[in-house]
């Protein structure tokens, strides 16, 4: 009966802090989702990850510090009963002062699971540092059973707002294009889709020729939560989990792509509950 009863105790709680649920199925469509759904398929996770952007540690008038560290507490109490493969910070860790960015990745550190970075516009530092702090490139990538993990750069030193590398993109998809299915992480949205997207009818023309692109990621833009689809594929957005405007709440979005090859994502909202889907 205890077992029982501590089941439906993390339903409820699993449920409560879920907003913005949705499956993108094989034929790209993609519809809503109702949280206890999303419960009821969790032994059908091949991969599950998240993404988080925008702490903008550091910046003036606002706790960057207790932001970040809510959010790395947050992850990782839901990591203890919902296990991540590894989390994706896509962003803006840092606000502008290059002098921040080792202690935005000493906490950082605190995540119980593998963490890669992607640099945002308000990440003002040179490439080698970058490295020198994170121990990895700007433009990286990996792969986990059998999905392509491509992070990409859509910055400079000075803050600009840039399309990623296209030469080294598309080596990428061209080494990830035997993957089941790849997911794309870039800060910058390449479309203007949203007041602080940039204009890059290449990016579109180049990523339209991999079929196994399942979705991309964006930060960058506080204020957005939901999706934007182009020729089946889902551009996704993760509100902030700092700075000082943007949605009411500072949330994250959990992903998990199952094994038939659909993929779940809904974002997390421990702290403000807005929005609720019906159950």
């Amino acid at each position: 009966m205890q077992e029982k009863n501590a089941n439906q105790a993390s339903r409820r709680a699993f449920i409560r802090n879920i907003s913005f649920a949705s499956v993108v199925l094989l034929n790209g469509s993609i519809n809503p989702l109702s949280a206890s759904s999303v419960f009821n398929l969790r032994k059908k996770v091949l991969l599950r990850f998240v993404v988080a952007s925008d702490a903008h540690y550091g910046q003036p008038d606002t706790p960057y510090e207790a932001m970040m560290l809510d959010m790395i507490s947050k992850v990782n109490q839901f990591h203890q009963s919902n296990p991540l493969d590894f989390t994706v910070i896509n962003g803006d860790i840092i606000h502008n002062e290059k002098r921040f960015l080792p202690e935005a990745k000493e906490k950082l550190t605190g995540l119980n699971m593998p963490w890669y970075v992607t640099r945002g516009n308000h990440d003002m530092v040179t490439e080698a540092y970058w490295k020198e702090v994170f121990g990895t490139p700007l433009n990286n990538d990996f792969a986990t059973k059998n999905i392509g993990i491509i992070l990409g750069d859509t910055s400079n030193e000075k803050g600009d707002y840039l399309s990623p590398n296209l030469v080294w993109l598309k080596e990428k998809l061209e080494a990830h294009k035997h993957s089941k299915q790849v997911l794309l992480f870039l800060h910058i949205p390449q479309a203007k889709w949203t007041k602080n997207g940039v204009d890059s009818p290449a990016f579109f023309e180049l990523i339209r020729k991999y079929p196994n692109l399942k979705a991309v990621f964006h930060g960058h833009e506080h204020d957005q939560d939901g999706v934007t689809m182009d020729n089946g594929v889902p551009f996704f957005f993760d509100a902030h989990i700092g700075g000082n405007w943007g949605t009411k709440y500072k949330g994250f979005r959990v992903v998990e792509l199952m094994k038939d090859g659909t993929l779940v994502t809904y974002m997390m909202n421990p702290t403000n509950k807005i929005n609720e889907v019906s159950i």
